[in-house]
């Protein structure tokens, strides 16, 4: 029998998620603004035959103190399609998947935006599905408060569906471009989507071909309740917040479960938890790269990190004591319970919840390559994920260390691909080509 096979994207906020990465030694401070620095890492991550560069995105300058944002290398980034149509030009096969915000975007551009990436690429694009946390965000766009969770994806639930009916404004064989009949598309395979819902209201069509993969990848990254059900009713990939492996399977069985009940195929859906990876040639070397990377982060980034995720203002909090009870916000549900756990089970006073989570306080592998791949492949085997979206600690060593050292052992063991199995984001991810809603002839 065929060993599963692990996936592996690249979380790129557009580099390093972790606040001292930049700092490190022989790290490239400007690489979140550098385009070839950028374009080399991506080369490296298609040369170690990844599936997926996964561009996060922000709205907002983050939304935390100037003493802490001073401190931050995510201050400033490129705008997701304009670099990705740039990256497009200079790769071949790795996947390209950009955030589109649901609550601060139209669909109509969205839609026309993953369209345009998945021609230009080749049919290699992805959607983040993003319903927006930060409550700065709605600032920018004319409004004084943020839009009530449930209520953000109730409205993210109608825009995938108006977003998805645009890609199928037009069949595949739609345009015929028959010279001598001077017939450049057979009106017949065209359809006007008229959507009218609670949220949205759009006549289409879109004014693009459909997209190569039929549908860029839709990719969703919510863990509470709302954003699970919504990754089983719609998404191809999920990328989740690592925690324990016990923690994964039950997320796993979880979103699996919904999808089975919902008639969907489960292979149909890759759970890719966000892994910050340290390598070194000993268990030590591994930690004490940790351990200096993490020394690399002032408190007043740290504790306004903590403020981020638990969606209330942590500054007061006595920084030798034990957490307080955290009150219900508006913020993202699932990483504020993260955070509340992980206090209680660690017994970690403020201070160190916010050193840990400063830097990153989610699911690490730090160790040597053999050790990395064995707890990959632990992982995969016991169904806790289906492979992982790989957080790098500092660029370029900590990414070339990664595509060098680790990948070879995971592909020695026969559960990571050493070609791409085919040209498109989907072919290499197993997934199908979605029939069009409207010409499914």
């Amino acid at each position: 029998m065929a060993k599963r096979q692990l996936r592996l994207g690249a979380f790129m906020r557009p580099v390093s998620i972790h606040t001292g990465a930049w700092r490190y030694p022989g790290a490239w401070p400007d690489a979140n603004f550098n385009f070839a620095h950028i374009k080399r890492l991506i080369q490296k991550l298609e040369a170690g035959k990844f599936d997926a560069f996964f561009m996060a995105d922000h709205l907002a300058v983050l939304n935390m103190p100037i003493s802490a944002l001073k401190r931050s290398h995510t201050v400033t980034s490129f705008e997701p399609f304009t670099l990705l149509s740039a990256l497009a030009g200079a790769t071949e096969h790795i996947g390209l998947i950009a955030t589109g915000s649901t609550t601060f975007d139209e669909p109509y551009h969205v839609a026309r935006r993953f369209a345009s990436l998945d021609h230009i690429s080749g049919g290699r694009a992805g959607w983040n599905i993003v319903t927006t946390s930060n409550p700065d965000a709605a600032l920018n766009f004319g409004l004084e408060d943020h839009m009530e969770h449930a209520e953000r994806y109730r409205r993210a639930r109608e825009f995938y569906d108006v977003v998805t009916g645009l890609w199928d404004s037009f069949a595949d064989d739609a345009f015929v471009r028959d010279v001598e009949a001077g017939l450049y598309f057979d009106p017949a395979k065209m359809h006007v989507l008229n959507h009218k819902g609670k949220y949205l209201s759009v006549r289409g069509p879109l004014n693009i071909a459909r997209p190569v993969q039929g549908w860029p990848v839709i990719v969703q990254a919510g863990a509470s309740d709302d954003g699970r059900q919504l990754a089983a009713e719609t998404a191809e990939a999920v990328f989740t917040g690592g925690g324990s492996l016990a923690d994964g399977q039950k997320l796993y069985a979880d979103i699996k479960g919904r999808m089975d009940k919902l008639g969907r195929d489960r292979d149909h859906l890759k759970i890719l938890p966000g892994a910050f990876v340290v390598v070194g040639d000993s268990v030590e070397e591994a930690r004490e790269k940790r351990a200096k990377l993490d020394s690399m982060v002032h408190y007043d980034s740290a504790i306004a990190s903590l403020s981020v995720i638990l969606g209330t203002d942590a500054s007061g909090f006595d920084p030798d004591g034990q957490l307080p009870p955290i009150p219900e916000t508006n913020a993202s549900k699932s990483g504020r319970q993260r955070m509340v756990d992980l206090a209680a089970r660690d017994k970690l006073t403020v201070r160190q919840l916010a050193q840990r989570v400063g830097g990153y306080g989610g699911l690490s592998f730090v160790g040597t390559p053999a050790l990395i791949a064995d707890q990959m492949e632990e992982w995969l085997t016991s169904y806790g994920c289906d492979g992982f979206n790989i957080m790098f600690p500092f660029l370029p060593a900590g990414l070339d260390d990664f595509v060098d050292k680790v990948v070879p052992e995971l592909q020695a063991r026969g559960i990571f691909r050493r070609e791409y199995e085919g040209k498109t984001l989907r072919e290499n991810l197993g997934l199908p080509r979605p029939k069009n809603r409207f010409f499914e002839a």
